[in-house]
């Protein structure tokens, strides 16, 4: 045989023999540990092997990814606990597994009597031991841990849910930022829902579906690439802080307080909530979206009222952020008074509006806090108001067009969607004289708005408990909705 065609063949298999190696490679699935106790076992269920929540987000995924259950009942994160995690084959699995994405969801049964009394001194040490374990098998694996479910048991000496709620979630927060791992806060997707934990602790079926969408969606979610935030090596940085497991990064802009909180993976497109007043008020929807990939960010309009000068600091603050590559349309949230800054920059600003979420807002001056009307009102409030807008006279109120009630026909024409949370209730910024008038005519106008009326709540609390219905407005009203 000639030599040449000899070699040329030889070389030919080699190729076509490491082709097929890295096509192999490549169609290799993403593995998935799903590490957790009874929750994440599916503990309860009829067809545990089928409605488990790692059996449901395998069959949500497809085969393109392998989903593994490390679940086993009754297991503690804590090494003093009374049934460790650490000490179940079903750990040594998962570290053998070496897998591409692990989810944490532990800490349920550290809320136990005998147990809680190790929780100051060893969780956090425990949970930074357990994520590493799983880095040091995979460097680049995503770490997320998922914040327990609210617990429905009475029993106090058992699974005792303000134990997980003021204890377990803050110290699994802290472990978070300190080690930058991702997070998906499943407590507050449950608050609310005790008919979801037919045992008043293990989800249901439906139950494990709601966990197995959200963390269905954490997985198909784009990110950017390069994961390039906020430059702030052009601002005067002042300080970091911990936003419930997220860095918050506080600085001066033009001598204005302002503050961006970080995700952790940053959505592509980088979308971003401008957060108006009462910075990490009722925060669980910051906390949604910051899971998912948004920025929340502040800038200080505090006692403007939604005057010039605030929206003028608005705008130069906007610019700031496209400057740095953010979505050139922002969500805006405003509690209260902060329903004069929002809705008054939106006025100005059409285009660069995503969608508003305005809980309790204050869209006229005179009912709060001017107290015209059926509203306390505030004197002192009403006072620097009126300085704000350079009024001087109670006689000049009457041709005062500064308030977001009187720009309904602007606003509707921005064409982007709102969405209010409102107690019935509210003495103070009284629904009748703000939302209920504003709503009515911003459809008379073809705009498009939701309200949500919270029968038998005054003007606090703010928000919902379960923040699921405002976070998926706002998912959609961005683009970003997979369920």
């Amino acid at each position: 045989m000639n030599y040449f065609r000899f070699y040329r063949l030889l070389l030919l298999s080699l190729l076509f023999i490491t082709c097929k190696e890295q096509e192999a490679k490549k169609q290799e699935p993403i593995k998935i540990a799903c590490i957790g106790n009874s929750i994440t076992y599916g503990a309860g269920l009829a067809d545990r092997e089928h409605d488990c929540y790692p059996q449901q987000l395998q069959e949500f995924l497809g085969d393109n990814y392998k989903v593994e259950n490390f679940g086993v009942n009754g297991n503690t994160l804590l090494k003093r606990g009374d049934y460790p995690y650490w000490k179940s084959d079903k750990y040594k699995e998962a570290l053998a597994f070496k897998p591409d994405i692990v989810f944490i969801k532990l800490g349920t049964n550290d809320s136990k009597l005998q147990n809680r009394v190790h929780l100051k001194a060893d969780f956090v040490n425990d949970y930074k031991e357990l994520i590493n374990s799983f880095k040091q098998r995979n460097k680049e694996a995503r770490i997320v841990l998922l914040l327990p479910v609210p617990s429905y048991a009475k029993d106090t000496s058992r699974i005792w849910n303000p134990i997980i709620k003021n204890k377990i979630i803050p110290l699994t927060q802290k472990v978070a930022f300190e080690t930058n791992s991702e997070m998906i806060d499943l407590y507050h997707l449950f608050e609310n829902k005790p008919d979801l934990f037919p045992d008043n602790i293990h989800p249901s079926a439906l139950g494990a579906t709601r966990m197995a969408k959200r963390v269905y969606e954490s997985v198909i979610q784009e990110f950017e690439s390069n994961n390039n935030g906020f430059d702030f090596s052009k601002v005067d940085k002042k300080s970091e802080s911990n936003f419930y497991g997220y860095k918050q990064t506080n600085f001066n802009f033009n001598t204005i307080s302002c503050k961006i909180v970080s995700p952790k993976r940053i959505l592509k497109g980088k979308p971003w909530v401008l957060r108006a007043r009462f910075w990490g008020h009722e925060p669980q929807t910051d906390i949604a979206l910051l899971d998912r990939g948004f920025h929340i960010v502040y800038c200080d309009v505090a006692n403007l009222f939604g005057n010039n000068e605030a929206v003028n600091r608005w705008n130069k603050f906007y610019d700031l952020m496209i400057e740095n590559n953010f979505s050139k349309k922002v969500v805006l949230e405003g509690m209260s008074r902060g329903g004069l800054i929002i809705y008054n920059w939106a006025a100005e600003n059409l285009e660069k509006v995503a969608c508003i979420y305005a809980d309790a807002p204050v869209l006229d001056g005179t009912s709060w806090p001017g107290g015209k009307g059926k509203g306390v009102g505030s004197k002192a409030d009403w006072e620097n108001f009126k300085k704000m807008y350079n009024i001087f006279s109670e006689d000049k109120m009457a041709d005062f067009k500064g308030n977001p009630i009187h720009k309904i026909e602007t606003i509707a024409k921005g064409g982007f969607p709102m969405f209010h949370v409102c107690g019935v209730a509210d003495k103070v910024v009284p629904v009748d004289e703000n939302t209920r008038i504003f709503e009515q005519k911003i459809k008379e106008a073809g705009g498009k708005i939701e309200v949500i009326y919270k029968e038998g709540v005054g003007h606090h609390p703010h928000s919902l408990k379960n923040p699921t219905p405002i976070v998926n407005f706002i998912l959609k009203a961005t683009g970003y909705f997979k369920q």
